[in-house]
């Protein structure tokens, strides 16, 4: 697995921040907006994650943790949801066979 240098990935999280207290501050400001969307988009392919909340959550992890245990917090997280399956909305219901 590729990961990004913790120096991008801590400048683009400090971007993200930034804009995310400018959108808070200016809700309606549809440039302050479409930035914020665009930071929060830059770190979930920074980190491949799906959701911008998510990866700003994982680009923290990253950060403050050596590499090894990122990977390895990473690898606990992918066996543990494997283990439990799919959320529920995610299964078919019964009355759809």
């Amino acid at each position: 697995m590729l990961l990004p240098a913790k120096a991008e990935v801590a400048r683009q999280l400090r971007r993200y921040r930034i804009w995310e207290r400018a959108m808070l501050a200016s809700p309606a400001d549809r440039t302050v907006r479409a930035t914020f969307e665009d930071a929060g988009y830059t770190l979930c392919v920074l980190l491949g994650k799906r959701c911008a909340r998510e990866a700003a959550e994982a680009a923290e992890r990253y950060l403050r943790t050596t590499l090894v245990a990122y990977l390895r917090e990473q690898d606990l997280r992918v066996s543990m949801a494997a283990r439990h399956g799919p959320p529920a909305a995610d299964l078919p219901s019964p009355a759809g066979r």
